[in-house]
């Protein structure tokens, strides 16, 4: 995307305008004029019309119009430069104010991020979806504030099925009748009967969603790693023997197919099914793709949950604007503010009185599935510090398991015994 464009909760009547008072503890002027440094991600095109610098813009003049004495200074730069240069900043010591980016554990366990607690009033931070505020905790402690996030379900090609003699209303619910379907769209002549991308771009996702689906995922219920689990061999093993050696993953392997291309050839038409996320929705809308979504197939039902991503927001110490912070924070979350930028950019709201707003704004119907499946989505584990580099060798190996000739079960233990050992570095580097 340009990395993103990528329940039925009870609304919590919190919204209202939230000036410096609102904010239990990081709320007030802090003496004189603040001004407060942001560096965000663009959500758009830098320098066109969609860039997110015009949201921001427009945030900040209303902020400053209710907060004297704060002024907010607004950086937005591409996902391709945002995160390194945040980083670049915080090594030369001048750590922004805000920074807006994909990750916040290896701040929060160098000691430099303020607890969300200390900058939100309570009702905002009781207002945040409870799977996306436990996915931003290091040690049972919020440091990561979610900003944006989204979901995962299966797309399909409504007239491909139809084409292939499938019933377009009755998409597969497991791994069995997936098969099945990619078989009769095989048949059928097209190009990618299932698209599996596992390339470098996101295998971490794609494989993350498959472990699920089979009763397993990257890590535990005490976040432990557990990518060699045997559920997950057993995974990798279906993929390898079931769709990808029976020649039902199109053309090339999914080793070098990136989600971009799978997403693009979607569009085209080319693809029967695969895994994917809101930003999917605009482009094959605008391609005239008639299309379906369904929850992730399992092993032998339904998922029983998805993959969720977030991105992040977070409020750096080394400046000492703790109050000013908590306040522009609380005016981010509002929901009017809030919910523009969600609906902006098809993205899905992380506080549940947007998330309600959004259920039942008829405009976003076509988000309706993944905002349903947010509640009980997994995350990235992201409080991880060793995560970055675990990703990164998934990204670059995980393919190889569902090659012809493949061994699942040695290629996800290498990656188990990098990951412990990156863990306890991490562990030991912190102590």
């Amino acid at each position: 995307m340009q990395r993103r464009r990528f329940t039925g909760w009870a609304a919590f009547g919190l919204v209202g305008v939230m000036g410096l008072g609102a904010s239990g503890c990081g709320a007030g002027p802090g003496g004189g004029d603040v001004t407060l440094k942001v560096v965000a991600a663009d959500y758009g095109d830098p320098g066109k019309p969609s860039s997110s610098q015009h949201y921001w813009d427009e945030a900040v003049e209303r902020f400053e119009k209710e907060n004297d004495g704060i002024r907010v200074d607004v950086t937005v730069l591409s996902w391709n430069d945002v995160e390194g240069e945040v980083a670049d900043m915080v090594k030369a010591g001048e750590a922004p104010d805000i920074a807006q980016v994909g990750g916040y554990a290896d701040y929060a366990a160098e000691g430099r991020l303020y607890s969300v607690s200390e900058l939100l009033s309570i009702p905002t931070h009781a207002n945040l979806v409870p799977a996306l505020a436990r996915a931003g905790e290091v040690g049972r402690t919020q440091y990561g504030l979610p900003f944006a996030s989204s979901t995962r379900v299966l797309f399909y090609n409504k007239k491909l099925f139809a084409d292939a003699g499938l019933d377009p209303e009755k998409p597969p619910q497991t791994w069995k009748q997936l098969q099945k379907a990619a078989q009769a769209l095989d048949a059928a002549g097209v190009k990618h009967p299932y698209g599996l991308p596992l390339g470098r771009e996101e295998a971490q996702g794609e494989s993350m969603m498959w472990m699920l689906g089979g009763g397993a995922g990257i890590t535990d219920q005490v976040g432990t790693y557990t990518l060699d689990a045997p559920e997950n061999v057993a995974t990798f093993t279906w993929l390898r023997d079931e769709l990808v050696g029976k020649g039902l993953t199109g053309p090339g392997a999914p080793a070098d197919l990136d989600r971009k291309d799978v997403f693009e050839a979607f569009g085209r038409g080319e693809v029967g099914m695969l895994n994917g996320h809101p930003t999917l929705v605009e482009p094959a809308q605008k391609a005239k793709i008639d299309y379906g979504t369904a929850p992730l197939p399992g092993r032998s039902e339904p998922a029983g949950s998805t993959m969720g991503v977030a991105d992040w927001i977070m409020g750096f110490k080394e400046n000492g604007h703790r109050k000013e912070i908590g306040a522009f924070l609380d005016f981010l979350f509002q929901d009017e503010q809030h919910y523009e930028f969600m609906d902006r950019y098809g993205l899905i709201p992380v506080t549940m009185s947007a998330s309600d707003k959004m259920l039942a704004d008829s405009r976003n119907k076509e988000l309706r599935p993944f905002l349903r499946a947010l509640g009980e989505a997994e995350f990235y584990p992201l409080n991880k510090v060793s995560w970055p580099d675990v990703s990164q060798e998934i990204r670059k190996r995980v393919g190889g398991a569902v090659a012809e000739g493949g061994d699942p079960a040695a290629v996800l233990d290498g990656l188990q015994r990098g990951a412990e050992e990156r863990e306890a570095a991490a562990r030991e580097a912190s102590e």
